[in-house]
């Protein structure tokens, strides 16, 4: 028997690993179904190789590496699932592939596996698919359900800039298949707090920081945080739990600088989206704002104030 001793504090949660990834899953299905709806065959061909890839390349790597096959902690689905959400329906299938083995061997395995990345593996992966493939990556096809014309190539709204703010919100815009309806990610995202999945403070104050400084630059800002993937990014991949901050402050800190780097891209960058990049430079500091914020330590007692 091996004995494992961690430092306080010790803290029983019924709460599985497993139970907070099917919440997470269950978040995202009225996204995927929208995606889905206005997107048609393509974006469910997308969004099951996506998940099926990072669920099989998480397989083969446990058992090659000779770990215990833990792919039923469904940590691995969700990884893949928000990969392809953030890929355009008309993807070819072998980036979907490519994406999910990166984002769950190289991102998520050499770094010691779940809990120990440093880097939000979906997000890593769609920046290596950016660089990589650039036109396949920002050419998305317009959904079809509102006029029922072909799907053809077109850009982001973030490109267009005259997207009226009904169709944003309601999902009438090009875009990839997570990020166009704004309702379907409001409605998971309220059942994540209502399941206490996430707390509020990441996704609020990063929509709030994306339209605090869109409004000082000059830009719409309502057209800020309804363009692109400001929603998407703020409710699914910035909340995760491994590479944001623990400490509630920290948590404030990490998402207003989300909402600053996408805001700086936008309107100094050249690329007109600045999500991925925005998450992933704050995953990157994540740990240092834990470190430098104080934090209660448990077990001791404040000194009385004297006489």
């Amino acid at each position: 028997m091996t004995l494992r001793l961690s430092s306080a504090p010790h803290v029983h949660s019924p709460v599985t690993t497993q139970r907070l990834m099917l919440y997470v899953l269950i978040s995202l299905l009225p996204t995927a179904a929208f995606g889905v709806y206005a997107f048609g065959i393509p974006a469910l061909t997308v969004l099951l190789i996506s998940m099926a890839s990072a669920v099989l390349a998480e397989a083969i790597w446990q058992k090659i590496a000779k770990q215990p096959i833990r792919v039923n902690d469904l940590s691995a689905l969700v990884t893949g699932l928000i990969l392809g959400l953030n890929l355009p329906a008309n993807a070819p299938w072998w980036m979907a592939m490519i994406g999910s083995a990166f984002a769950i061997i190289i991102v998520k395995q050499l770094f010691g596996g779940l809990g120990d990345n440093f880097l939000n593996p979906a997000m890593a992966a769609r920046a290596v698919l950016l660089a990589s493939w650039p036109v396949h990556m920002t050419t998305y096809v317009a959904p079809t359900f509102f006029s029922g014309a072909d799907a053809v190539a077109t850009a982001t709204p973030l490109v267009l800039k005259n997207s009226a703010l009904m169709d944003l919100f309601l999902g009438n815009v090009p875009g990839t298949i997570g990020e166009v309806s704004k309702i379907a990610i409001l409605l998971g995202f309220l059942f994540l707090l209502v399941t206490g999945t996430v707390t509020w403070r990441i996704p609020v104050v990063m929509v709030g920081s994306v339209f605090l400084f869109s409004w000082l630059f000059g830009a719409d800002p309502v057209m800020a945080i309804l363009s692109g993937g400001v929603l998407f990014g703020a409710v699914f991949m910035a909340t995760d739990y491994v590479t944001s901050p623990i400490t509630p402050w920290g948590q404030v800190i990490y998402a207003f600088g989300i909402g600053l780097i996408i805001s700086l891209i936008r309107q100094f960058g050249a690329y007109p989206e600045g999500v991925t990049y925005g998450i992933l430079l704050m995953n990157i500091v994540s740990p240092l704002i834990d470190r430098f914020l104080p934090r209660k330590i448990y077990g001791h007692h404040k000194e009385a104030k004297k006489a």
